[in-house]
């Protein structure tokens, strides 16, 4: 545990208010993020960044993991999000001699938010984005669960599915016409949604070069670490390293999902693997597993 994360939450929230005002005043000094992980929610980015985190090479922000700049905070403006990161002299003593520095950040709704991904493709087009992806109907059990024990979600699984049309409709359409709302429902109730990654990477498809993309899959992360993780490394031009740990954060206690609304998932998101495949050349792994049955 490091100092930062051992402070009470109300220390640690005051300690980074007064950072990033401080930051701000100094925002031309800082670096910028080169690098952006931006989701999807509840498919492993808290166990990436903090891999990442572990490279002697990777500048994180100072703080926390998600800085939620282009989906909740982007009426902040540039000099907040440029307080969340270090000076440049800083960064230049962190990391070893000679070596260019990969920044990054990593905010799990940024996918999904209706207004984050142009937002990055004008703010910083030569950031590279890295999703990450796991099998669509496990994720929206999982979002289910975390966002239930957050006190976010009161609702029964099935049920929650039967009513996040109703929940959801109008919420992107609003939020793209007021760019400062922020819907409580489209951020904590989308279970289904959340798992069309095909119009997902369409739209980042759309916005950055194939180049500047990555995806990794969840399983195969968590199945073979290290070898994703170097796929990552060559993306973003990093050297291998010894000495990382692959660990896995915030997995919430395994239950049975309903059945009914397995099946209602599957019927509304079986065609996502060929997506991805079509779009990345690579089919998921959860793909394959469908194909073997």
């Amino acid at each position: 545990m490091s100092l930062r994360s051992s402070l009470p939450r109300p220390v640690q929230s005051a300690v980074r208010t007064g950072y990033v005002t401080a930051g701000r005043a100094t925002a031309g000094a800082r670096v910028l993020p080169d690098t952006i992980v931006v989701g999807a929610q509840r498919c492993g980015t808290t166990s990436l960044f903090r891999a990442l985190s572990q490279h002697p090479h990777v500048i994180r922000p100072t703080f926390n993991k998600g800085i939620n700049y282009f989906d909740l905070n982007h009426h902040r403006g540039r000099a907040w999000y440029a307080g969340h990161f270090p000076l440049r002299r800083t960064v230049r003593r962190t990391v070893p001699e000679g070596s260019d520095p990969v920044v990054f950040e990593a905010s799990g709704y940024y996918l999904f938010h209706p207004l984050a991904p142009a937002r990055m493709a004008h703010d910083l087009p030569d950031v590279r984005v890295v999703a990450m992806f796991r099998d669509p109907v496990e994720r929206a059990f999982s979002a289910w669960k975390h966002e239930s024990a957050r006190g976010f979600e009161t609702l029964p699984f099935t049920e929650a599915l039967e009513r996040e049309d109703e929940r959801l409709r109008g919420q992107a359409e609003r939020m793209a016409a007021e760019p400062g709302y922020a819907s409580y429902s489209h951020r904590h109730h989308a279970y289904r949604r959340r798992g069309d990654y095909v119009a997902q990477v369409q739209q980042l498809l759309e916005l950055f070069p194939r180049a500047q993309v990555h995806v990794v899959y969840s399983e195969d992360f968590f199945g073979r670490p290290p070898v994703e993780f170097a796929q990552l490394c060559d993306f973003l031009g990093l050297p291998w390293v010894d000495g990382l740990t692959f660990e896995q954060h915030n997995a919430r206690p395994s239950t049975s999902m309903p059945s009914e609304g397995r099946a209602f998932l599957e019927q509304a998101l079986g065609d996502q693997a060929a997506g991805l495949d079509r779009l990345l050349g690579r089919r998921p792994p959860w793909g394959l597993r469908e194909e073997g049955q």
